[in-house]
């Protein structure tokens, strides 16, 4: 065994020791938190009902707004984090949003997007929307914030009015960033990569071979930040009155860098018509008593108000008792083996519920919503090969594209009969990312030599040593034969020539819109057009939809209850957190002796502020 595996394996050990002492405490700190929750379970009587009526709604969602909710595999133990309360389900906001609009009881909604993240471009994009026409169905919409990002001033923006605090800031600071180039860093460190790649647009593992951005890779990705920003301005200067050009002269030069005491910057979006002016806070609550009146109720002088946890809770769902279903089934994050985690779009289960929904009699046709920008190969094939035996039985499949649905997350979108797409969704990156960084310099420059009896060729071969020209070639096959088979899947689902997909691939990612034109989706449409035509596909009069989900235990459900009510969250403890950290450097370290071939699109991601 060589020296690096030596490291990799001591350092595994000790982590699998450390977490063992630490889930052992972890443990008796559960059974106590437990036995608490459970006497204040049967000695309170619970959160009050608030009547809504007259009431000012307060919307200020805290976590991230994505397609599904997740609940980690070890829930039970990880309870008290809040790994499930910090994620909104779109189609959640989505029905309190159209509630409020139709709900005469309430006079106006007030809502606060600060604390409030996006699974992407797409998802912010359509909640902004869902605020558009809350306003513009009459209902008086008020935004009050102290600071405001790219963002949550989109969300702002919608209102009737903007205020913010006289010494906030507002930074509209638009999409794209930089990206580190470490080609000389490591050349430095004598490390070597070499890049198996396929497709000339593939840029995932630029980053490590260049000292700059290819042109390939500035063009798609201003093809794909353009248009999307164009949106953005256009969703803003609609809400406030004014031109895109004036929200793109106030990101350009009074951008609200440092979240505070940006004086410039707030005149200059008063004068502008940006915001509608300032207001402290006291200033504000009085400003809103005195337009919604005193609510007598409160323990503290302040207006009448319930908030969106509160007013959800009163909602009637939606029910139909059509024994016919439309089966929703989400692929949220990277795809990866495994279960379903935050972020992760585990083919364990993910196949679990595509299974659990073709094995339903009552299943009609399946809508996959994919919001991915890829992964792993095998994960990916799991999925693809499951919704195929979906399709065996009769049963037809939708893919509905979100925010991402790019590179494997092509992939697993190739059994559909029809695919529709959000105009700003991210798709295409057909192509293979593959980089394998090799030591050999680095050895030597420290004085490691390696030396040993093998039974064949390349048996002792590990990334500490060159690679020769056949295993160059073996190496360079491998990629060849993953983009080979890619881009035959593509162009099978397609309708279309291997070479014509060839001729579109080359890892290019494209905007839906132009994705539509050369043949990757069919149409341009949100889940809910896509959940319409299903129903159309199966010749359906009547049916239901059906969300899959990850399923809890009784127990867990219970335990998820009485947090919820009782609002209760406990920080993550700070050595298991720094345990995790090094939990993550060990996964880093250990790709080096494992590379894999990716379906990923890393140039897909659009963060935002």
């Amino acid at each position: 065994m060589n020296a690096l595996k030596s490291i990799f394996s001591w350092l595994g050990r000790f982590l699998e020791k450390a977490r063992t002492v630490m889930l052992n405490l972890g443990t008796a700190f559960v059974l106590i938190f437990f036995t608490i929750i459970i006497i204040g379970a049967f000695t309170s009587s619970g959160p009050e009902v608030k009547d809504p009526s007259g009431r000012v709604l307060f919307i200020d969602p805290v976590g991230t707004v994505v397609d599904q909710e997740v609940f980690n595999s070890d829930f039970m133990f990880n309870f008290g984090t809040n790994s499930s309360t910090d994620q909104i389900q779109t189609r959640d906001l989505i029905a309190l949003i159209r509630a409020a609009a139709e709900d005469e009881d309430i006079p106006a909604v007030f809502i606060d997007f600060s604390a409030t993240g996006f699974a992407g471009p797409t998802t912010a994009i359509n909640i902004a929307k869902e605020l558009k026409a809350l306003r513009e169905s009459g209902k008086r919409v008020i935004a009050m914030n102290d600071r405001l990002s790219t963002t949550s001033y989109l969300m702002a923006s919608q209102a009737s009015e903007v205020w913010v605090h006289p010494v906030g800031s507002i930074s509209v600071r638009g999409l794209g960033g930089m990206r580190p180039y470490q080609k000389e860093l490591y050349e430095n460190l004598k490390i070597n990569f070499h890049n198996y790649s396929q497709g000339d647009f593939k840029s995932a593992v630029e980053g490590n071979t260049r000292t700059d951005m290819s042109e390939n890779d500035k063009l798609q990705r201003e093809a794909l930040l353009n248009p999307i920003w164009d949106e953005m301005k256009l969703l803003m200067a609609e809400g406030r009155g004014i031109e895109a050009g004036d929200i793109q002269s106030f990101a350009d030069d009074y951008v609200g860098f440092f979240g505070e005491a940006a004086i410039g910057n707030i005149a200059y979006a008063e004068a502008n018509n940006i915001i509608d002016g300032t207001k402290s806070f006291p200033e504000f609550r009085q400003y809103m008593i005195e337009e919604f009146g005193l609510d007598e109720e409160a323990e503290t002088e302040t207006y009448k108000t319930i908030s969106y946890n509160e007013y959800a809770d009163q909602m009637e769902d939606d029910f139909s008792n059509s024994e016919n279903e439309i089966a929703i089934i989400t692929a949220e994050g990277t795809i990866m083996e495994g279960e379903i985690t935050q972020g992760v779009a585990g083919s364990s289960g993910v196949v679990k519920q595509i299974r659990s929904a073709h094995e339903n009699e009552n299943t009609k046709a399946i809508v996959f919503r994919v919001n991915s920008p890829g992964g792993s190969i095998i994960a990916s094939e799991m999925m693809r090969d499951e919704l195929f035996a979906a399709k065996k039985k009769g049963i037809n499949v939708v893919v509905s594209m979100g925010d991402y649905a790019a590179s494997g997350g092509v992939y697993i979108a190739t059994p559909a009969d029809y695919i529709f797409a959000e105009p700003t969704t991210i798709t295409g990156s057909i192509g293979v990312a593959i980089a394998l960084p090799t030591l050999e310099n680095a050895m030597d420059y420290i004085g490691v030599n390696f030396d040993g009896v093998v039974t064949s060729k390349h048996g002792g071969w590990d990334p500490t040593q060159a690679i020769d020209e056949d295993l160059d070639k073996i190496f360079a096959g491998w990629g060849a034969d993953a983009y080979d088979r890619f881009v035959n899947f593509v162009a099978e689902s397609r309708s279309q020539s291997y070479e014509d997909i060839k001729a579109i691939a080359g890892g290019r990612v494209w905007i839906a819109t132009s994705a539509k034109e050369i043949g990757l989706v069919d149409e341009i449409g949100g889940i809910d057009e896509a959940i319409a035509y299903a129903a159309n596909m199966a010749e359906l009069e009547d049916y239901q939809v059906e969300y899959y989900g990850q399923e809890l235990s009784p127990e867990e459900l219970i335990l998820r209850e009485l947090l919820e009510n009782f609002d209760v969250s406990l920080g993550e403890p700070k050595v298991l957190s720094a345990l995790n950290d090094l939990a993550d450097l060990y996964e880093t370290l250990t790709d080096i002796q494992e590379p894999k071939a990716l379906l990923t699109c890393k140039d897909c991601l659009v963060n935002l502020d």
